[in-house]
Formats: structure tokens, sequence, C-alpha cells
């Protein structure tokens, strides 16, 4: 299965893809690995970034472990994988080869239109300005094929459909697509009220006893991190009263960015754990009542596997598509400075694009 941005990185947020790799931790009972998710909604979800989406990531991807299915008013046992066991669910192909508007005057965008902070059809998201940038910088007419769906539709509507051309905050190295170089890395943060004094950098660190509700999105590495610190089972009722309760069998459910913030903000959750670039234009905006974290460590799994907590995120067009490939990675080298002039703008903590995990 794979895992790209959170849009959960789409992301690409698409990072939904799924990630719930794991083995709980000693303590975690057995309704700590409750998790659904379908094979139906495994073979939609070709996600880049965020879980932006699963926001994310072909080393995501690397991750994705069987789960039980659990329900929240009986605990109940369900898959019958051993807990370190990976499982794959069918993966479409992604459509090679050009379309009619990769070699002309038009930059073809697929965008989602429920991806905020990402891209709204107000075109008020920092991926929509990245894009203008981008499109100004190939000497291109920005035109946007919306799909009024989450960003993890985008190749299977779009991209596939060979309506649009380019994905905009695909993790790095996507094995399904053609991705650019990279043009800004960060990692899955805390967020926390400044007030509360925390000052954890690891994501051991959530395993604080002062530490008992978390906000996170769905699908994501931060629900793993939940289960190896012995704090998911506790969560499921909090974070699944933030769905409404809503089963996840067989459709795609997410908790938005902006709710994590609100839910750390209001005192509702004691920290919030998401991509950064999910939730930091909302950190942002609470005027230093609130701060981000960035995670310093990947996650080292019982099972040898690691879920890294730290991503690159590029452009991406279909396989075969080289020359525009070619004429995006030029154009994002000559546009670099503005690029991350909109990520600090933005809030987005950046880390050296060269730097590697531990």
């Amino acid at each position: 299965m794979i895992v790209t941005r959170p849009r959960n990185s789409l992301r690409i947020a698409i990072r939904a893809e799924a990630y719930c790799n794991c083995r709980p931790a000693p303590d975690a009972r057995p309704a700590a690995l409750a998790q659904d998710f379908s094979s139906t909604i495994g073979h939609v979800l070709m996600s880049t970034r965020r879980a932006r989406t699963l926001p994310r990531r072909t080393p995501h991807a690397a991750c994705v472990s069987a789960v039980l299915a659990a329900s929240l008013a009986t605990t109940s046992l369900a898959l019958a994988q051993p807990a370190d066991s990976v499982v794959t669910s069918p993966t479409p192909a992604v459509a090679s080869g050009p379309s009619e508007t990769s070699d002309s005057d038009i930059l073809k965008v697929c965008a989602s239109t429920k991806e905020s902070p990402y891209s709204t059809r107000d075109e008020d998201g920092f991926e929509n300005r990245l894009a203008e940038i981008l499109a100004e910088s190939m000497g291109r007419t920005l035109e946007y094929e919306w799909i009024s769906k989450p960003a993890i539709y985008l190749v299977r509507d779009g991209l596939n459909e060979k309506t649009c051309d380019v994905l905009m905050g695909t993790d790095a190295g996507d094995g399904r697509l053609l991705t650019s170089n990279p043009y800004y890395r960060t990692a899955y943060a805390f967020v926390s009220r400044s007030d509360r004094g925390f000052e954890g950098t690891r994501w051991q660190d959530v395993g604080s006893k002062e530490l008992g509700r978390f906000a996170t999105r769905l699908y994501s590495p931060a629900e793993t991190i939940l289960k190896y610190s012995g704090k998911y089972e506790d969560n499921l009722a909090y974070l699944y009263g933030l769905v409404d309760f809503k089963s996840r069998r067989n459709q795609f459910l997410d908790v938005p960015a902006d709710m994590i913030v609100r839910e750390v903000r209001g005192g509702e959750a004691d920290l919030g754990i998401a991509f950064a670039a999910d939730v930091a234009r909302y950190v942002k905006a609470s005027g230093g009542e609130l701060k981000l974290t960035l995670i310093e460590n990947d996650l080292e799994l019982q099972n040898g596997q690691t879920v890294e907590l730290q991503y690159a995120q590029s452009v991406a067009v279909r396989p075969g598509d080289e020359a525009l490939l070619a004429e995006i990675n030029e154009a994002l080298d000559k546009a670099s400075s503005r690029i991350t002039e909109v990520l600090v703008q933005e809030g987005v903590p950046l880390l050296p694009l060269e730097e590697t995990t531990n």
C-alpha cells in the first residue's frame, strides 16, 4: 500500500493511503490495534503526500501494516494478520505518456477543491501559489483541473484520465510517478499550547503521563506513534468523535488539519500530531498561542521496518512524460527563492533538502 501526503502529504495528501503499521507498545491492549481500512479504499487511494494525505511517500509505503478492525462500542478483534506483517492492497497502474497539453503553453495542474491549506477552489492554498510561480517560471499559463474530492483521488480522476498533467506536493521518489527535484522538506510535528510548556522533540515524548488526548489525521504515522506509545486505545473514542463516530469502512474519512489545531487551542486535545505543512498556517494564525515542533527522529518498528517522519516534497507527472518533468525541474531551480518565500510566509518549518533522518 502506498502512502503519500498527507494531503495525510497528495500528501498528495495522499499520505492518506495509509499507514497504520504496527505492533503496539508492550503494555498496549489488543484493541489498540484497531483500524478499519478496507481493500476498496486501499485500491482507490493513490495518494501523494500528505496522507497530504496519506499525506505520503514511497518510503511511507513501506510501512502499511496489518491491523485489527474495531468498533467503538465494543472492542472486537477482526483481522487475523500478525501485527508486524505488511499488507499490500491492489494499487491501480498510473497512465503513462504525455497528454495533449503536456507540450503546450498551458500548465494543467490537478487540484482538489477540498485540500486546505494546500489547495482550495478560491486558490488561496499555498500550493496554489506555488503552482502560479511554477507556471510563470515555465512561461506557461496555469490552468486547473478541479476535482471536488479529497486529494487522494487526484491520480485516479485526474492524472490517469489525462485531464491534467501535474500534481503539486508529492512525496519525492514516489515510485508510481515521475517526481521532480524536491523543492522543500519538512516533517511530522507536535502542535501544543505555548503555555503548556511541552518541550518534546522525539516521538517517544507523547508517552508522558501528562498527555492523554491527541488530535491527529487518520491513516497517518501519528496513529502508529500513539500505538507504540501505548496511547492509541485510550484515544480512540476521542479521535472517532472528531469524525462523528463514522466508520472508516468503505469510505474515506479524515480529521481536517484546522480541526486538529482548534482542538489543541481550545484545550480539548493535549497535543496535536500532523505533517507540519498541514497545520503550519493555523498555528501561525494563533499569534503565538500555539507552537509547532518538528519531530526529530523516525519510528523504528519491532519488525525492523522504519516509519519515516521527514519528507521531501516534489512536483509529479505521469511516467513517460520526461520532457515535461525536465522543464519543471528547470523552472523549480529558477524559482527556488520565490518558492521558499511562500513556504516561510505559510509558516512551514523547513529542513535542509540534503539532510537525512536518524
